[in-house]
Formats: structure tokens, C-alpha cells, sequence
């Protein structure tokens, strides 16, 4: 942040007080316009007539204009003076470059810099990133407010740019990508459609690599304004297109471990298979008690159970017993520091990558049936009006009796028939009374579909279908939650005075009133209201409004949407609550094979029961900060994972087969459309719209024929085909059904996660006649690789 005289130093001199305020922000953008283009030129100096040039003016009395705002950038030391009659921008000052954010590479000719705690990102034009690739976290300098003309395809709202003074720390330094191999050199082209900057080799460089292998490069020189991007293999993946090659360079994009450390492998095959009495000494017995797993059908790793036990007519005792994780991985250990680093496992498509070795993950600390093992529990006695009487919290050792997979825990809910018929129905009476409970309370009723594939032997896709969700599912759920409820509760309860105990919570922030306000903005053009202006009724008022779109085509659609206008979920040893779930606490107990923040609550409660006193919270909030941001790769990571499967089932398809879809998007460029049978998005592209010139609506999320005055809006359903499908890139063109395709182009989506009407175009100076200045080469915009490309002096 600028100081007090900085700040007042930058602001245009207003020298007749009376002015209209229209003619004062006039000039004061004139005088923004101006100090960009000197900020974008810096190493150029150009005369007085250069930028009355540049900026087209002719007019006699709006050159004196020009000129004396040129004087007055001078006295605001925005510009230096040359004895030769130029100017030229003036360096940057080390309090000038205070702000740090992340870069986010929305488009190939800007990004933003996003800084925590500040409303607004910081628009970066190409030329003045200084060499800064998506992630790193830089130092920005504000340059100024610039307001853009809504004919240039923008809002029209203020927006600050600014420039790159430093990159503080770079994001990643292996990438991965296909080589390209030329005669005399070889260039990588990223994956991530973030990074749009191929990577040189030397020839003798390549090593094993052949001509479209996926490889992962180290970046061994980053680009500047006159040089590529220098680098070397450190791992050739393989064959680009083979499935197990794109799944390992899904996990390495994202900087995700695939393998296990040796020396953590060693360490966990010491741990012994049998537990020790002595272990099952310091704990409850419950091992007597009806206790059952129901997960999915196809997995290896259980690590929640329940146990149900009738007290009386009216009583009963529900068990929920986690996998005792925290028993086998120690603090100071090697298994310990690798789940740190981890943070959690990673679901792709065809396979999972564990966050604990598979001794540990698939049988130690997997509650498989017949066997013995150790727990967390939390033991909950519930009358059938589910009124909670007692709660118990400690270790236990447990014995399954039944594995059941969702399916046949449901087909025993349907019937009556099978294992355990009566317990179940009592656990699922419970689950609906708490699930309505919540509800009353103002939880948010999300239930977006789950993309699943059956896949065969090699892992190509044979088909795709949304995972549905029974009462069964919901019954584990619910008691999930009760646990992670009342674990949170328990830990603050015990808390003395106003010192409260440290705990890892899972926190969920009400969401922004703009971004509510912007969506609430959007369902009303199609139809629907919601209630923004009263925290207390949005949730009533979004379960309503998701109420009346279910089982519509565009279902799928406003719930995404509703869930990405929400604040995200994440760690913290803030006592912030869970405003989807509308619980004033919550943690993260239940799922410890997985989730290291569940090992941390362990420990925690552990303590706690063992009458410890307060901890310090800092390396717990640090933990937790780590584990949100690997979740958040994590969950980019199967998403990517998930796309890129789509995308390749759906090159398989007849390109003649016309298929469903409804439009998800509106933008410059074309329209998304998600086909509603197989869950994909594609791109149609303006260029395919061939029967009329269309224009963006943007007000009304919709684009207007101009001569027939078609209009395709936002949920509209269309009926479209497959044009080509790009699986490096994970992007699929479609057209209109009825319809002739134009012909291929490239495209680039910009980023939809957050503001989705941020996206100004490129905007470059003119070259002043006269200027001198040179061209620079291709080099920093990720062109292609037919030329050699210029290269360092060593």
C-alpha cells in the first residue's frame, strides 16, 4: 500500500474546482492513458509529438492539453525530463512495488495479480508481467484506475492495472508437456492452458525423448522480454494419448506425488500386522457390538464403521468408529512428514492415490470385515425422536461383521430383506430426522452430480454416467456429520475461561453480497428469485429456489453455479462455523486415511482427553493452510482427470450423432454447451455460427443475431454435434445440429472460477512514427516451433 503522500502524490491535480466532475475524470483518464502507455514503453523515450502521434490529436488546443499533462506526470515523478527534449518513464521506486499477490493467467495478452485481502485484482497487460507465469507470487506496482469503453467488449467499471516489479517466488519449476523436435532445437508446449510460453531445448538436451513424447521439464532459465524459456527433461512420461501416461502428467501438472519415498515405504512395513494387548488394554472393547462399513462397491479403503446397539424400547446406542490413523503415524516419523506433504488423497477417473502407504491405507487402518482393529469413536445414545442423551469420545477396538456396498445396504432398505434389516431402518429413521433438523436450521441443500466412468482393461472410456445418491448414501452422511458435529463442540467445551482450546476446524464463510447479489442478478433473468438481502433467509430461499429446477435440464447448470458463488470451504483453527451445513462448529474427524487435518483432530481430541491444556495454534493454522491448498490441487487435479475423459469419449463418438445440450455460457467469442447426456462442455465457436453476425448481450446472458435476431441465451436447449476434440488440450469444439461447422481455430477459455466479466481485451499502443522503436520477437507469447527460436549468449 502507498503512503499517505504517495497516494496523494498520484492523484490528478484538480486545478479548477468549479470543472463539471465528467470533464475532471475525463482528464484524469486521459492522464492514466497517458502514464500507461509511457509505463508500457519504458525503455523508449519519445518527444511530445511522439504521443500527440500515438494518441491521434491534431487539434492545436488539445496538444497544450497533452503537453501540460506531460508536465504535470513530470512533477508527479512519473516521468523524467531528457535534456533532449523526450520523455521517459520514471524508475521504479522500492516503495512503489509493496503489494504482493499471485499471478492468475487468464488470457495469452494479460492476467491478473491477485492480492489477499483486497476487493479488486490488478489487471496486468502482457508486456509489463516481467517474465511472471501463472502461480508465482509477485510484487505489483499499481499504475492506475483506468475506465474501459464498453465498446471494447468490457463492463466499463474501474479496474486498476499495474505492472510486475519482482517475482518473489516461482509457482513451479517442472512442467509438464508434449516435445515437439526439430533439427536443431526442441521445445515443450505445457499442458496447463495457464501457461502459454513453450520451453527451449538444445538437441542434445532431449535425451531418451521422442518427437510427442510427455515429458516433465525443468525450467533452467525463465523468460524475459528478449529470451524463451530455457529448460531440461528431468522425466520422460511417454507416449502423449496412452492413459497411464496422461493420468501421471495430470498428477505431475499439479505438483502431486504418484510414488512413495522409499524410506516411507520401509517404515510402514515395519509396523507389525497384529495388535498388540497391550494396545487393546488402553482401550474400550466393543468388539461384541454389531458394527458394519457401507461405502462404495469398489473400495479398498474403509475407514469409517458403524455400530448399533438398543438400550431399550426407545434407546438406542450408534457407534461411529474411525480408522485410529493417528495410532501408526507419529509425529517426528518419515510416515508422518509424507502425509503432511500430501495432505490428502487424490481421486483421478481410473485410480487412487493414497495419502498413506497401502499397509496402512488398505488393511492397518482399513476397518475390513472379520478382522480386529483399532478406532476413534464417538459413541452417541439417541432416542427415536433423535434427541441426543450422551456422547462418549476415546479409543476402541472394534470388530466388522459386514461390509455392505451402498447398493445392498439400499436394496435392504427397499425390501426389508437381508443382513441387519432392522438396524438399518433405525440408522435411517435417525438420518432423515437430523437431515431435516439441519434443513430447518438453514443448511444448503447441494447435491451436485458426481461424473463417474466404467472404463475397460486399458482405460479407455466405454461410457459415462452421474453417480446417484440413496438414502443409503445419505444415512452415512448424516451420521458423518453428527460426529465431525459434536467432536468440534466437545473440544470447545472444554475449553476454560476465555482461553479456548486450539482445534482444526472445517470452516465455511457466508458468501460475498456481490457475488450473491451477481447471481441472485442471474437466476431472476431466467425466472427464479432468491432472497439476498437477509442473511438469515438465504439459505431458506436458495433450497427453494434449487426446489424448482430440480429434475430440469438446467439443474446441473444453477447448482454449479450456486456452489461457486458460495465462499469455499477450508481448514482453520478459526471458530468461524459451516454456512452450508448451518452448524456454529465443525471439524474434520471422520476420514483420516485420507485427510491429514482428521489426524490433527485426533491428536488434538486425544489431548484434550487426557486433560492437556491449551496448545499453541500457530503450526496448526499453518497445517491447515497447507492442507487447503493441496485439496484445492487435489480437486483441480480429478477435475482435469475428469475432462480429459469426456473429452476423449466424446472423440469416439459418430461425428454424425446429434446430441442434447443446453448453453452454459455466453461469451465474445461463442457459447458453451454442456450435453446433457454425457455431462461435457464444448465450445461453439462465433466462427460456427455461420448464418448471421452475432453479438454478445451481456446484461441479458445472451447473443443476438444481428440480421435474423436469433438470440441464444443462457439455459437455452440446442441440440448440437462433435467438430473436433483436442485432448491436449482437454477442449472439444461443437456446432449446431442442421448447421455447417466454419473452419478450425484456436481458442482459449478464460478462467470461470472467478469474476466472469473481467476479461478486457488486448489493448497495445500505437508505435509512434519516428519512435525508433524495435519490434520485439516472438519470443514470451507461446508461439509455435517452426523457427529457431533466439537464444542467450552463454
Amino acid at each position: 500500500m502507498r503512503d499517505k503522500n504517495s497516494k496523494k502524490k498520484h492523484q490528478p491535480e484538480r486545478r479548477e474546482a468549479s470543472a463539471p466532475h465528467h470533464i475532471v475524470s475525463s482528464i484524469d483518464n486521459l492522464k492514466a492513458d497517458i502514464a500507461a502507455f509511457f509505463d508500457l514503453n519504458a525503455e523508449h523515450a519519445f518527444r511530445p509529438f511522439d504521443v500527440h502521434d500515438h494518441f491521434g490529436v491534431h487539434d492545436k488546443k488539445v496538444r497544450l492539453l497533452f503537453n501540460e499533462i506531460l508536465h504535470e506526470l513530470e512533477q508527479d515523478g512519473r516521468l523524467v525530463y531528457n535534456k533532449n527534449g523526450t520523455y521517459h518513464a520514471a524508475p521504479l521506486k522500492t516503495k512503489q512495488t509493496g503489494l504482493t499477490g499471485r499471478v492468475e493467467r487468464v488470457n495469452k495478452g494479460f492476467a491478473f495479480v491477485v492480492i489477499e485481502g483486497r476487493e479488486d485484482d490488478i489487471y496486468v497487460d502482457l508486456e509489463l508481467l516481467n517474465g511472471a507465469w501463472d502461480g508465482d507470487i509477485v510484487q505489483v506496482q499499481p499504475l492506475s484506475r483506468n475506465i474501459r469503453s464498453k465498446s471494447r467488449g468490457d463492463s466499463g467499471r474501474n479496474r486498476t492495472e499495474g505492472r510486475v516489479t519482482d517475482i518473489v517466488e516461482r509457482s513451479n519449476a517442472e512442467i509438464v508437456g508434449i516435445i515437439e523436435i526439430n533439427p536443431r532445437f526442441a521445445v515443450v508446449q505445457p499442458d496447463s492452458k495457464r501457461l502459454y510460453d513453450p520451453i527451449f531445448l538444445e538437441p542434445d538436451e532431449v535425451g531418451e525423448a521422442r518427437h510427442g513424447d510427455k515429458v516433465i521439464v525443468k525450467v533452467t532459465e525463465w523468460p524475459t522480454r528478449r529470451s524463451q524459456a530455457e529448460g531440461q527433461i528431468v522425466a520422460v512420461l511417454g507416449k502423449a494419448g496412452t492413459n497411464d501416461v496422461e493420468m501421471h502428467a495430470i498428477l505431475a501438472e499439479f505438483g502431486l506425488p504418484y510414488h512413495f519415498p522409499e524410506e516411507v515405504e520401509a517404515e510402514a512395513q515395519k509396523i507389525p500386522d497384529k495388535i498388540a494387548k497391550k494396545d487393546i488394554a488402553k482401550r474400550r472393547d466393543i468388539r461384541d457390538v454389531l458394527t458394519f462399513t457401507i461405502d462404495p462397491v469398489d473400495a479398498k479403503d474403509f475407514d469409517d464403521a458403524l455400530s448399533v446397539r438398543y438400550l431399550d424400547e426407545d434407546v438406542v446406542e450408534v457407534g461411529v468408529h474411525i480408522a485410529d490413523v493417528s495410532h501408526y503415524v507419529v509425529p517426528g516419523t518419515e510416515l508422518e512428514k509424507e502425509a503432511f506433504r500430501r495432505a490428502t488423497s487424490v481421486y483421478l477417473v481410473d485410480r487412487t492415490v493414497p495419502m498413506l502407504p497401502e499397509k496402512l491405507s488398505n488393511n492397518l487402518c482399513s476397518l475390513r470385515p472379520n478382522e480386529d482393529r483399532l478406532a476413534f469413536s464417538a459413541i452417541f445414545e439417541i432416542t427415536s425422536k433423535g434427541k441426543l442423551l450422551k456422547e462418549w469420545f476415546g479409543r476402541t477396538v472394534i470388530h466388522s461383521d459386514r461390509r455392505f456396498s451402498y447398493e445392498e445396504a439400499q436394496a435392504v432398505l427397499d425390501t426389508g430383506e437381508g443382513d441387519f434389516p432392522r438396524e438399518l431402518d433405525t440408522l435411517n429413521k435417525l438420518a432423515k430426522i437430523f437431515r431435516k433438523e439441519r434443513f430447518k436450521k438453514g443448511a444448503i441443500n447441494f447435491e451436485t452430480p458426481e461424473v463417474r466412468f466404467r472404463l475397460d482393461a486399458e482405460g479407455k472410456p466405454l461410457g459415462i454416467y452421474t453417480k446417484e445418491r440413496h438414502d443409503s448414501n445419505k444415512l452415512i452422511e448424516e451420521f458423518m456429520l453428527l460426529a465431525n458435529k459434536r467432536v468440534a463442540e466437545y473440544v470447545y467445551s472444554l475449553s476454560k475461561g476465555e482461553d479456548k482450546n486450539t482445534m482444526v476446524y472445517r470452516i465455511h464463510e457466508a458468501p460475498d453480497p456481490d457475488r450473491l447479489q451477481t447471481f441472485a442478478n442471474f437466476v431472476a433473468k431466467l425466472g427464479l428469485k432468491l432472497e439476498v438481502e437477509e442473511e438469515s433467509k438465504i439459505a431458506k430461499s436458495m433450497n427453494a429456489m434449487l426446489a424448482k429446477v430440480e429434475g430440469k435440464p438446467e439443474q446441473n447448470l444453477i447448482e454449479s453455479l450456486a456452489v461457486r458463488t458460495m465462499a469455499k470451504a477450508r481448514y482453520s483453527t478459526a471458530d468461524l462455523g459451516h454456512f452450508g451445513l448451518a452448524f456454529r462448529r465443525y471439524s474434520h474427524f471422520t476420514s483420516p486415511i485420507r485427510r491429514y487435518p482428521d489426524v490433527l483432530a485426533h491428536r488434538l481430541l486425544q489431548h484434550y482427553l487426557d486433560g492437556g491444556k491449551n496448545v499453541d495454534s500457530e503450526p496448526y493454522e499453518l497445517a491447515s493452510k497447507h492442507s487447503s491448498d493441496r485439496e484445492r490441487l487435489a480437486s483441480e487435479a480429478e477435475r482435469a482427470s475428469i475432462k480429459y475423459k469426456q473429452v476423449e469419449f466424446m472423440g469416439m463418438m459418430d461425428p454424425e450423432k446429434e446430441f442434447d445440450g443446453i448453453i452454459t455460457g455466453v461469451t465474445e467469442f461463442g457459447i458453451f454447451v454442456e450435453i446433457t447426456e454425457t455431462a461435457s462442455e464444448g465450445l461453439i465457436r462465433m466462427t460456427d455460427l455461420g448464418d448471421d453476425f452475432y453479438e454478445l448481450d451481456k446484461e441479458n446472458y445472451r447473443i443476438i443475431g444481428q440480421r435474423t435476431k436469433k438470440i441464444y441465451a443462457f439455459g437455452d436447449g440446442v441440440k448440437v454435434k462433435v467438430k473436433e476434440t483436442n485432448l491436449a488440450r482437454r477442449s472439444m469444439d461443437l456446432y449446431l445440429a442442421g448447421t455447417k461447422p466454419g473452419r478450425r481455430s484456436e481458442f482459449s477459455r478464460p478462467d470461470f472460477n472467478r469474476d466472469g466479466d473481467r476479461r478486457p481485451r488486448e489493448r497495445k499502443p500505437k508505435e509512434p512514427r519516428g519512435s525508433g522503436r524495435v519490434k520485439r520477437g516472438g519470443g514470451g507469447t507461446g508461439g509455435g516451433s517452426s523457427a529457431k527460436p533466439k537464444r542467450r549468449r552463454r
